[in-house]
């Protein structure tokens, strides 16, 4: 049964999150993209600085502070920058499509820089996960547009950020950690800002639902996915993780008028094969580990 509560709470979250990116493209055809990341980011540090008081969490712990944990809030600055731009100048579907890549990412990078071993079925599986994403932004080809590259320095930046996050000090509390993530996305927003020369646009009629939406779905979706990996097996909620790209292709179907194309789709058909693979490898290394 926990199992079961904890397939819907990250279904749940994954529709949330595929919410708030149809929430910030909708916002990034009339308020730029800087704006944007400075009024999430300073709305949701208030609100995990207030959840790490309430839970009596050391805000301002030492450990908390180093360089590491800063890296990591660095690492969340640089992807959401390139996030949300890629969101705002591209189809919200190929976004996510492309951004399934992510735990092979992270695979690759965990053998390359942490030791970890990965033998020659999972690089296979690697291999094919990154031929998929070559078939949705399509390089060199009729339909290639330059600016799903930032689709690519964004998924590389939050692999980063995960490879990080494995070396944190365990006693850092989980809400600081999102409060500094959200700390550098307020700056990188402002940073957006200062270089594009782009001012504060006023708030029009109607924005305020939206800012709201992009906020209320970010932070529902955030709680969802941590209290569903405490309530069940991460074997078992894994590959519900890939319902965002189904969620975020019926949104810009509905909201945006999207229909992607059949390179797409099968592109994002290998990407998603090869991370339940590498996903099941991993498990089966795992057991086989375990001593009976």
């Amino acid at each position: 049964m926990n199992n079961v509560n904890g397939i819907l709470l990250l279904i749940g979250s994954m529709a949330a999150f595929a919410l708030e990116d149809m929430f910030i493209k909708v916002l990034s055809v009339s308020v730029p993209t800087g704006q944007i990341m400075v009024f999430l980011g300073v709305v949701c540090t208030l609100v995990f600085a207030a959840l790490s008081v309430a839970s009596r969490k050391r805000v301002f712990d030492p450990m908390a502070w180093k360089l590491l944990p800063l890296a990591r809030a660095a690492t969340e600055g640089i992807g959401a920058v390139t996030f949300v731009t890629a969101l705002s100048l591209i189809d919200l579907s190929t976004v996510a499509a492309v951004f399934q890549v992510l735990p092979l990412a992270v695979t690759m990078g965990a053998a390359m820089f942490l030791g970890e071993h990965v033998g020659w079925r999972r690089w296979s599986a690697i291999g094919v996960g990154f031929i998929g994403v070559l078939m949705i932004i399509r390089p060199g080809f009729q339909g290639f547009q330059p600016e799903s590259l930032f689709v690519i320095l964004s998924f590389l930046a939050i692999a980063a950020r995960d490879l990080i996050t494995r070396k944190l000090d365990a006693r850092v509390a989980s809400t600081v950690v999102a409060m500094q993530a959200f700390i550098a996305v307020a700056l990188a927003g402002g940073l957006l800002m200062a270089i594009s020369g782009a001012s504060f646009v006023p708030l029009e009629d109607g924005q305020s639902l939206t800012y709201l939406g992009a906020v209320g779905s970010g932070v529902i979706g955030y709680y969802g996915i941590v209290t569903a990996m405490r309530v069940g097996e991460a074997s078992a909620l894994m590959p519900f993780r890939y319902t965002r790209l189904v969620f975020s292709i019926v949104a810009g179907m509905l909201v945006f008028g999207e229909r992607p194309d059949a390179l797409t789709l099968a592109g994002a058909t290998l990407i998603i094969g090869s991370g339940l693979y590498t996903f099941v490898r991993e498990r089966r290394l795992a057991n086989e580990l375990v001593p009976v």
